[in-house]
């Protein structure tokens, strides 16, 4: 909604600034600092002075201005106007959006091109015209904070109507300080440590605070380390160039090129390999790295967003897991609860994988029958979120109704109660103690492969296909 302020007898709207317009104004000669000082405050306007090039980087630096009037030559006898122009490239890279007005006593259309070329709003002629030059800045600025504007309400917009955000159903209270910290993080470029069990949903989380921040619009790449073997790693992250090894027969760019101006998801983060550990802290701390096999140094701007469901404050006492690089990983922590915590979403939960499992195997499935529900509540739910998805789309196939029963659901309490192990098969079998093991252990992964016997990554696959 516009509003206004009075200023005077004139009634001003949004297009103009309420506080005084900052103007930085560039010049060697100290005579017209002075009559654009005259010209300029008592039309409203805060003006700033500079000498040089130098001093206009240095109050960019630390200032911040509305606009800007540069001269474009500064050292006597100088008519080429290359130090203004190369100081306009200068402060296009500083902000591409400031309103930059150049100014010079010599008359050439080539330089005017050339500085209208490097991005100059417009240009002026000594001496100049009073009128002409502050309806240039007038009309400047307010553009500019139009534009601004433009961009802020768009922003907000976006996060208004949450456009292409993935659906997080969070209705249960435990599921309340998460979301409240992914409103107020996700348009950072914070880096995030998210931490839960296996299938809590760690990873519609990352894709919430990209869909949330500036970086939308660019990519949002996603590596589970957990599945990368050790010698494939630095590889998969940071490319490597045609013949840094046996099987390096073309050039591969990296996930974190990939990511480049978006975001990196590096799901299951505890397993990356401590001698990669520090390379990655490299990248992080510089946004510097090389590919395997080059000696090429390549800058990076990836926000970082990592996922565990391993106690990585324990890793580190235990000297599996870089301190410093925990300590960049988690600018910001956020842990969410299992499913059996958050039982108040089950429902609604289930039914959003019901719709959207109808609706890809086209099944007239209209519901879920309260005795189904109550077995859903009543289940520890090991596997979390991705366990539910996962039984809702096997009892979508196996429905005989249209409404899904209990016995559709096949709960491992369920298939043992009714069927001996003798007439179940190995697939079953293996499922069904997987899942126990996953609960006995809370949902912590490493803990029930050493119970089993298994490795991390031969559970994780296991888990993988039986969808738990």
């Amino acid at each position: 909604m516009a509003t206004a302020a009075h200023h005077g007898d004139r009634e001003i709207g949004t297009a103009v600034p309420r506080r005084k317009p900052s103007v930085l104004v560039a010049d060697d000669q100290p005579h017209i600092l002075d009559a654009l000082e005259l010209l300029l405050e008592p039309e409203g306007f805060r003006m700033e002075k500079a000498r040089s090039p130098f001093m206009v980087l240095e109050a960019l630096k630390s200032g911040s201005y509305d606009a800007l009037l540069i001269d474009l030559n500064y050292t006597r006898d100088t008519t080429s106007g290359k130090e203004g122009l190369d100081l306009l490239t200068q402060i296009k890279a500083h902000d591409s959006q400031m309103p930059v007005i150049v100014m010079t006593a010599w008359a050439n259309v080539e330089v005017a091109v050339e500085a209208m070329r490097r991005g100059a709003q417009d240009f002026i002629q000594k001496p100049w015209d009073n009128a002409r030059l502050l309806s240039i800045l007038r009309t400047q600025i307010d553009l500019h904070h139009a534009v601004r504007r433009a961009q802020r309400l768009e922003a907000e917009n976006r996060l208004l109507r949450a456009q292409n955000l993935p659906e997080l159903i969070a209705t249960a209270p435990a599921m309340q300080p998460v979301l409240a910290t992914i409103a107020r993080i996700g348009p950072s470029d914070a880096n995030v440590l998210i931490t839960g069990e296996h299938g809590t949903g760690k990873e519609v989380v990352a894709q919430m605070l990209h869909a949330l921040s500036a970086r939308a619009s660019r990519s949002l790449v996603a590596v589970n380390t957990g599945a990368l073997p050790e010698g494939t790693f630095e590889s998969e992250l940071f490319g490597h160039v045609k013949g840094a090894f046996t099987d390096a027969r073309t050039e591969r760019i990296g996930r974190f090129e990939l990511a480049d101006g978006g975001t990196l998801f590096l799901d299951e983060i505890a397993n990356v390999p401590m001698r990669q550990q520090a390379k990655l802290l490299r990248v992080l701390e510089t946004g510097e790295m090389e590919r395997v096999g080059s000696s090429k140094t390549r800058r990076v701007d990836a926000r970082l967003i990592s996922a565990t469901n391993a106690d990585l404050r324990a890793e580190v006492e235990a000297g599996r897991f870089r301190g410093d690089l925990l300590f960049r990983l988690n600018t910001v922590e956020i842990h969410l609860p299992p499913l059996r915590e958050r039982r108040e979403d089950i429902p609604p939960l289930a039914a959003h994988f019901l719709a959207r499992h109808v609706q890809r195997y086209r099944k007239q499935v209209q519901g879920i029958d309260s005795g189904a529900v109550q077995a859903m509540l009543q289940h520890s739910w090991p596997g979390n979120v991705r366990e539910l998805d996962h039984t809702i789309e096997r009892a979508v196939l196996m429905a005989r109704g249209t409404q899904i029963e209990a016995v559709d659901l096949g709960l491992s309490a369920a298939r043992v109660s009714n069927q001996g192990l003798e007439e179940m098969s190995l697939e079953a079998v293996e499922s069904i103690l997987i899942r126990k093991a996953l609960s006995r252990s809370n949902g912590n992964v490493s803990q029930a492969a050493e119970a089993l016997g298994l490795s991390r990554g031969a559970l994780y696959r296991r888990m993988e296909k039986y969808g738990i």
